[in-house]
């Protein structure tokens, strides 16, 4: 199994001004031994491949976040053939902002997904205010085999949902939050065997970093409290969520 934490959704590419080179010294004196660094359109595919050429333990993604959808998946699709590319997306529907039309959307998402099957790569899901569109692109598309759910922010219904699709639900430090109540009750009947953390850095620092820039290190504290909502030990926990992300994302396994 791989040493360590693993931070399964970060953006090293945009650290807030710090060099990434301390951002990843920072993870590593925290325990993170592995970082996804996920991309969101063509110039942050780029530059997350470029930053995990780096070091041995950062891998990439090569995706079209919804925001994006409408400059076209075709922008992202040569960066699959790279060999630190693990997985496709982040991929999914955001109706909270619409930064492209819905219609865009759900074609760049659903072309995703059939990029995910072809290639035979797990599909990173970013949904937001989306839910019940995000399941019928699903039901029209198929789930490829390896499926996250990242920054999961459902309660246990749309938990049990995505389950039942066979996906894993990725926590962040939204979990942490006092207000997250259904968050946190998704994240205690979440499956062993299907759960992840990360931190989506530089967005959503957990407690007690909230309000700040985020960074990999803190997917401890995310660790940390999954650990105490789930009435196990931080050590547990780890294993646990690093062996769920060698099962999630295969490239990672040792």
């Amino acid at each position: 199994m791989l040493d360590g934490l693993v931070d399964t959704h970060c953006h090293l590419y945009d650290t807030r001004g710090v060099p990434v080179a301390d951002v990843i010294a920072a993870a590593r004196a925290a325990g993170v031994g592995t970082m996804v660094n996920v991309g969101c359109d063509e110039a942050t595919t780029r530059a997350a491949i470029a930053i995990a050429q780096t070091d041995d333990r950062i891998w990439a993604t090569a995706g079209l976040h919804p925001h994006e959808a409408k400059f076209g998946v075709d922008t992202i699709v040569p960066f699959l053939d790279h060999p630190k590319v693990i997985a496709v997306g982040e991929a999914g529907l955001d109706y909270y902002y619409d930064h492209s039309p819905r219609d865009a959307q759900r074609a760049a998402f659903a072309a995703q997904i059939q990029l995910a099957h072809q290639r035979h790569l797990p599909l990173v899901v970013h949904t937001r205010d989306a839910w019940s569109d995000t399941f019928d692109v699903f039901a029209a598309e198929g789930v490829p085999e390896h499926t996250i759910f990242h920054c999961f922010t459902g309660g246990p219904d749309e938990a049990r949902q995505c389950l039942d699709l066979g996906a894993f639900l990725s926590f962040s430090g939204i979990v942490t939050f006092k207000t997250a109540t259904e968050n946190q009750e998704a994240a205690v009947l979440c499956p062993a065997d299907r759960i992840l953390a990360e931190t989506d850095s530089p967005y959503l620092a957990p407690v007690p970093h909230r309000g700040r820039p985020n960074q990999p290190a803190f997917v401890a504290h995310v660790v940390a409290h999954l650990a105490a909502l789930r009435g196990t030990s931080v050590e547990d926990m780890t294993q646990v969520t690093t062996a769920n992300a060698c099962l999630a994302f295969p490239a990672l396994h040792p």
